[in-house]
């Protein structure tokens, strides 16, 4: 009785089958990464829990408790609270807290995935199984990015809903609640019925009459329109006047953020997190450990990006964070005085108002950045010593 040979296998006496030109069984000397291969480099990341904890709680944790205090401030004391969401909440949390810790948080997780082999001792064994170590550096991308990019994609979202579903129903004014889309002429007519509560609030250069007395914080509810008070023709006339004056800035003021500028700060605040996600990265690939990376990228992004520093500007054009800010989008006023590219304008020393950049060259220092510290990653996990 003989048994047949295996598919592929040769018979006894017979030679084996040369593989074709060019094919080869054993794909693991090749640079690009294989599915298995990212899907164990986002395992890993994902079993750090503290990692994922301050992850969570910083992107998602920080804006949902404060919106959350802001619903219920107003739910429960409506006269002394302005509804939780508006336009005027979103530039606060998107031009502020939001890239700023996300891209602290993300060069955490980058320089975690790029230091975790070395610092657990795992880098020999990776070595051991014969994969490309290019490969292996750049499974880490698409793995550490399919962590950092969801989780603040998540914490945007919730950002947005509450500034958009709980806006106010009214434009807010210098603290008078005005009805949205009126004309000149009847927002002339509105402030003529309201004159005390128009004269001491709404912008006007002039003297305020002595028979006015104004009070301090609103008497009126935050949720509801500023009620018609009774007035003397005088007070009435100076109250037309004001609202004539003051009718282009209430045609600027939005109730809620328009939808492109959410689609655009969105995905600025996405590129803020990818940035620092690949720098942590290639940083801590090259350095070989996770804490000196992070306070460098720390002290980038904070310090050396957002302060003037007298004979360092050529240089600082260069910092990948100027760059970054200068691709915010100009619908959002910037919290820490950094403008977008076009427009506003920081306080004095803030290194974007004195250092001008187009969006091409932020867009080119960008890339060099990326490119720079990718490529200085993989170098050195190709040459360091198992």
């Amino acid at each position: 009785m003989t048994t047949a040979p295996a598919s592929g296998t040769p018979a006894p006496g017979q030679a084996p089958q040369a593989e074709p030109a060019g094919h080869s069984r054993d794909r693991r000397g090749s640079p690009v990464p294989t599915a298995g291969m990212i899907a164990t480099r986002v395992m890993e990341l994902r079993k750090r829990r503290g990692l994922m904890i301050a992850l969570s709680v910083v992107n998602i944790g920080f804006p949902a408790v404060f919106l959350l205090i802001r619903l219920l401030a107003h739910a429960l004391a409506p006269y002394a609270n302005p509804p939780a969401g508006g336009d005027m909440i979103f530039p606060v949390l998107v031009a502020g807290f939001l890239p700023t810790f996300g891209f602290i948080v993300a060069a955490t997780v980058g320089c975690t995935a790029g230091s975790r082999d070395l610092t657990e001792g795992m880098f020999r064994h990776l070595v051991v199984t014969g994969r490309s170590r290019p490969a292996l550096y750049l499974a880490r991308l698409p793995a550490g990015l399919a962590i950092v990019v969801p989780l603040v994609a998540i914490g945007y979202t919730i950002v947005c809903a509450v500034c958009v579903f709980a806006a106010p129903a009214f434009i807010d004014d210098s603290n008078v609640n005005i009805p949205p889309g009126l004309s000149r002429v009847a927002f002339e007519n509105w402030a003529g019925d309201r004159a005390e509560p128009v004269i001491c609030s709404l912008p006007y250069n002039g003297p305020i009459p002595a028979n006015v007395a104004c009070p301090g914080p609103p008497p009126w509810s935050k949720s509801a329109v500023t009620p018609a008070q009774p007035a003397s023709a005088k007070l009435e006339a100076l109250a037309v006047k004001i609202a004539s004056q003051d009718y282009p800035g209430y045609t600027k003021i939005l109730r809620r953020p328009p939808v492109a500028l959410m689609v655009k700060a969105g995905l600025w605040i996405e590129l803020e997190a990818a940035v620092g996600f690949i720098l942590g990265l290639g940083i801590a690939s090259l350095m070989g450990q996770r804490l000196v990376p992070v306070i460098l990228l720390i002290v980038l992004q904070l310090i050396l990006s957002a302060v003037d520093i007298p004979g360092l500007q050529d240089l600082q054009r260069s910092f990948v964070g100027l760059a970054m800010t200068h691709l915010e989008p100009a619908g959002l006023p910037v919290a820490f005085g950094l403008p977008g590219v076009a427009g506003g304008v920081g306080p004095p020393g803030a290194a974007s108002s004195l250092l001008p950049e187009s969006a091409t060259e932020a867009v080119f220092v960008i890339i060099a950045w990326l490119a720079a510290w990718t490529i200085l990653g993989a170098w050195r996990m190709t040459t360091r010593d198992a």
